[in-house]
Parts: C-alpha cells; sequence; structure tokens
C-alpha cells in the first residue's frame, strides 16, 4: 500500500509541476510530459507515450489533460492496484494539471486589468511566444525520433535513431507525409486525417 501512496504523490508532484511551467496550451505540455513519464520515471516507453498522445487526439477535450488521466490510470493499473484505485490515479494526476492553471488565472484575472498596459508585461508575453513555439517544435520531433539523453551530444551519441517505432517503414512516412500535406495545404479537417489514417493503417498492415 505504501507503494501506492508514493506513486500518488509522485503523479501528483510531476503534472503539478508540469501544470507550473508549461505555457501555450496542450501541445506545448507533450515535450514536458514526455521528459517527465518517459524519460524520468519511465512509467511508460516511447512507443506507448506516443499511441496516448494518439488517443487524446482522437477524445473530447484539451490534449494535455486526456494524457494526464491516461497516465495517471496506467500506472496505478501497471502497478497492481484496482480499478477504482486506478481511476482515482487518473482523477488526482488531471487535478494536480489543472491546479496551477485554476490558481494562476484565478490570481491574474485580478490584476490583469492593471498590467495589461504595462510595458514589462508585454514584453514578458512578446518572449514566451517564441518559447511556446519551440516547446511545441520539440514536442512534434520527440514524437518522430527516440532520443535518449545520456550527457552525449545529440548528434553524436550513438542512442539517437531516426528509425524508430513510430515510423519503422516507408509506409508509415508516406502516411506522416499524406497527413502533413492534407492539414498544412487543403486545411482538412483533423477528424477525417484521423479517420482516414487509421482506415490506410487497417488496409497498409
Amino acid at each position: 500500500m505504501s507503494d501506492i501512496i508514493l506513486l500518488y504523490l509522485q503523479l501528483f508532484s510531476t503534472f503539478f509541476v508540469i501544470g507550473i511551467f508549461t505555457f501555450g496550451g496542450g501541445y506545448a505540455m507533450l515535450s514536458l510530459i514526455q521528459t517527465q513519464v518517459v524519460t524520468t520515471h519511465a512509467w511508460l516507453t516511447e512507443s506507448q507515450f506516443t499511441n496516448i498522445v494518439a488517443i487524446s487526439q482522437m477524445t473530447p477535450g484539451p490534449i494535455g489533460i486526456n494524457c494526464a488521466t491516461y497516465v495517471g490510470y496506467d500506472v496505478l493499473n501497471t502497478a497492481g492496484a484496482g480499478h477504482m484505485l486506478s481511476v482515482l490515479g487518473s482523477f488526482w494526476s488531471t487535478f494536480a494539471l489543472m491546479l496551477p492553471s485554476f490558481l494562476i488565472v484565478l490570481t491574474m484575472v485580478r490584476f490583469y486589468q492593471k498590467v495589461k498596459d504595462s510595458k514589462i508585461f508585454g514584453g514578458v508575453m512578446r518572449w514566451v511566444r517564441p518559447a511556446v513555439a519551440g516547446l511545441i517544435g520539440a514536442a512534434a520531433v520527440m514524437l518522430i525520433i527516440k532520443t535518449t539523453w545520456s550527457g552525449t551530444p545529440l548528434l553524436s551519441s550513438p542512442s539517437f535513431s531516426v528509425l524508430t517505432d513510430n515510423f519503422i517503414d516507408w509506409k508509415s512516412w508516406l502516411l506522416f507525409a499524406a497527413a502533413m500535406v492534407a492539414a498544412l495545404f487543403f486545411k482538412a479537417n483533423p477528424i477525417l486525417i484521423i479517420i482516414c489514417g487509421g482506415i490506410a493503417g487497417l488496409l497498409l498492415y
């Protein structure tokens, strides 16, 4: 039982920190969530994390919250906790992720009218935007390539590999390119892209 309690504490602290230091919404959270749940705690593999992101995309709600809900359940279930304790783990992780935003926004809404015209506030927000874009870009790269941060330079690390479980053959790269072109140039509905990707997966594999 003590191990289960420790997992609850770890889940809460992990997702609370993610909630504090993530700016820019769910996609910006992905790189930080990946670092915590895959690299730091080894709760999930790279392939499992990618599956969670895909499931979170296909289900209603913000992607970061969906990831937290899934991870909370999976970690407790893998540890041997019962169904109800695993569901509580989902709630606990989701609550921890949302709590910082709730507290920060509740505080900011009281002072926003006073600082919205401040040059300092404008300067801070101007520099936050490129950082958010970088986080989103990092999340995309992490879903494509498998990286182990062993302390050696990225390109010279023997653990660096472009061919991963997520993109193992030309069919995967073809589906990736088709989805990217459809979304970027034809503004296709994301739901339609996901459905077509699933159908293609059934036919090709």
